[in-house]
């Protein structure tokens, strides 16, 4: 999971408020749910409330078969944190992007952060990129109004956008940010891979090629990261 130093929650519309509790046998049922996950949703989630639907019905944006709706889901952790694995199964269980807070309680404090991945929807099991995350932050902070938008994909790329390690680019939709994250990521395992040959490589001339490479691997990861 990716954490970007972000300190946003956003306030979400009145209208589009769902609340309704949704109980973790409902995500047994699936058969991507393994016993060790079930034991996370055990150990680690105190509550799953279906908080918002936005959607054309309630928030007046035109939808498309990709992004139909988008849903936000607050869960309470039992302790400090809720690991992605739940979150994937959450993830695939529901066909619509998630956006999700997790709330922990520390002390007399309460704290809560946002976090999603970028969500493609299919005929099978949706496609997930890898989870970003803001900083744990107060539950109390000042939320910020949604992003303006004309339709619902063009406000999931806008509530997605800060909590990616990328800039996304005017008119890039979500499936090619997702894309593009896919191919930051195996660019960022071959720059690692290159650095650790790097410093065990005993041969001067093999050194020189190996900086060659890492050089041209990173001037593309700037290029995908950058606008």
């Amino acid at each position: 999971m990716s954490d970007v130093c972000v300190n946003l929650l956003y306030r979400w519309p009145a209208a589009a408020r769902f609340d309704r509790r949704v109980p973790k046998e409902k995500f047994y049922a699936h058969g991507t749910v393994t016993a060790s996950v079930r034991e996370k949703f055990v150990a680690e989630v105190q509550r799953i409330t279906w908080a918002y639907k936005l959607a054309e019905t309630t928030i007046n944006l035109v939808g498309t078969g990709a992004v139909p709706e988008i849903q936000v889901f607050e869960i309470d952790a039992k302790g400090s944190d809720v690991t992605e694995p739940v979150l994937t199964a959450i993830d695939k269980a529901i066909p619509f992007p998630i956006i999700f807070e997790i709330s922990r309680d520390e002390g007399e404090m309460r704290s809560t952060r946002m976090v999603a991945a970028h969500k493609q929807p299919g005929s099978g099991t949706p496609k997930l990129s890898a989870y970003f995350s803001t900083d744990w932050q107060p539950t109390r902070i000042e939320r910020q109004p949604l992003p303006t938008s004309i339709t619902l994909p063009a406000l999931y790329t806008a509530l997605l956008d800060p909590l990616t390690p990328v800039v996304i680019r005017p008119g890039e939709d979500v499936s090619e940010v997702a894309a593009r994250l896919e191919t930051v990521r195996k660019l960022e395992r071959e720059i690692a891979t290159l650095e650790r040959r790097l410093r065990t490589e005993p041969q001067f001339n093999r050194k020189v090629e190996l900086r060659r490479a890492l050089k041209s691997k990173q001037s593309e990861l700037t290029v995908l990261v950058e606008r």
